[in-house]
């Protein structure tokens, strides 16, 4: 990928009358999760929490386990390039020190049958789960977890390296951390330089065995506090990422304003020009830096309409506009999945719906795939690299945004005027 140059400050010139498309270089993506998706879960610290808690059953989730070949056609017919999975550690190593050579047949074909569709992996290699004796150990309080992760991860490394993915070596890991606190007990300030020295690990030996890889680990993006939740971590991350993956899912209320109390993921704000201000907020800190959205979607109440009328299909096109409006002012955007080709087990409960493709897991056995508006949408957006040149968002951008304070409402982006007829 080509470097682009720093971000230009909206304020420099009017908004553009009209948006350039995003290339042919421009990755195109969908995201999955091991756990959220695969069924057919081995013992792991998931497991266990489900059982011990309030959690809704996991059952079998949406079976990618057994609808794997099907699902991968279904992300190949959309156009995309990169198809985003996990290897689960909790599947591979069953028990310490016992390999399951079934389970990465499993992957092996997962990863054959994404290369069969013209797309390249992208790897993860933590997605919040770790296998159930290794809970039993403590998980991260334990003395041994650094070595026994990264163990996990030479394995997985030296299997998968040949095929050239892109990697993830930790998912989102401050709400990994959060996560952890709340189920183990462990502390943030604990296992925060844990997780830096697996991602080093992990990073160095990844670039050892596959000396041009792209390796990073994505940011769970909080609008309003970005600096002060995942800051620290980027820090001690920020010599070893060869791109920065951002996720992007919710904007940010006025903090002069009370929100109403007990929300659920479907009653957040969704702002889709803070998508824009996530990724100034890196590319200033990291000028020229690959950026990649590698999670972004909607959540519905089972697949009921959203309380503000959104439309998930305007939405997608309303983030990659703005999409299109950071690389023009000099964001070295490379890439965007979509979170996510199926709906899935949202860390808790089926209910809110993020997918591409609608599956009710409690009232449909077989688990039917069925398609949103949101597939034609994106396989279109693909297909013409973006959304067309003279598209304005369905939602124009908050007038003073929190997304990333002061600069946002500082330095805030506009559109052009609507043109009548």
């Amino acid at each position: 990928m080509d470097t682009v140059n720093a971000p230009k400050s909206p304020e420099t010139s009017s908004p553009p009358a009209t948006v350039e498309p995003l290339g042919s270089d421009f990755l195109w993506g969908v995201a999955t999760s091991g756990f959220q998706s695969e069924g057919h879960a081995p013992d792991s610290n998931w497991i266990r929490y489900i059982q011990q808690s309030k959690y809704e059953a996991y059952a079998n989730s949406v079976d990618f386990y057994d609808h794997y070949t099907s699902d991968i056609p279904l992300a190949k017919s959309l156009g995309i390039n990169v198809f985003r999975m996990s290897v689960e550690w909790a599947r591979v190593e069953p028990q310490q020190g016992q390999w399951d050579e079934n389970a990465f047949r499993f992957y092996d074909s997962v990863l054959d049958a994404i290369a069969a569709a013209g797309m390249r992996p992208m790897i993860t290699l933590d997605h919040w789960v770790y296998p159930g004796w290794k809970a039993a150990q403590g998980g991260w309080k334990d003395s041994g977890m650094v070595a026994d992760w990264l163990t996990n991860a030479h394995k997985v490394i030296d299997r998968y390296a040949p095929r050239k993915p892109l990697w993830v070596t930790v998912n989102e890991p401050v709400a990994y951390i959060v996560h952890e606190e709340q189920q183990t007990g462990i502390s943030g300030p604990a296992i925060e330089p844990l997780i830096a020295a697996v991602h080093s690990g992990a990073y160095d030996y990844i670039h050892q065995v596959q000396p041009d890889a792209m390796v990073t680990s994505n940011i769970g993006y909080v609008s309003g506090a970005e600096t002060q939740d995942n800051g620290p971590m980027v820090g001690r991350l920020k010599d070893k990422l060869d791109y920065l993956g951002v996720d992007y899912y919710y904007g940010a209320d006025d903090p002069s304003t009370t929100p109403p109390p007990n929300r659920q993921q479907w009653d957040l704000p969704l702002q889709p020009e803070g998508v824009y201000y996530a990724l100034r907020h890196y590319a200033q800190q990291f000028p020229g830096k690959p950026l990649y959205v590698v999670e972004n979607g909607m959540p519905t109440n089972n697949g009921q309409p959203r309380p503000d009328g959104y439309d998930r299909a305007d939405y997608l096109r309303d983030i990659v506009y703005w999409l299109q409006r950071a690389r023009m002012d000099g964001m070295n955007v490379i890439g965007y999945n979509y979170w996510s080709l199926t709906d899935n087990y949202e860390w808790g409960s089926y209910t809110p719906r993020f997918g591409l493709h609608t599956v009710n897991v409690d009232t449909d056995p077989a688990l039917t795939r069925t398609p949103t508006d949101t597939v034609e949408a994106y396989r279109a957006i693909i297909g013409s690299h973006g959304v067309p040149a003279g598209y304005l968002p369905t939602r124009p951008p908050v007038a003073r945004s929190y997304v990333d304070p002061p600069s946002s409402y500082d330095n805030p982006v506009t559109l052009p005027p609507r043109t009548s007829g």
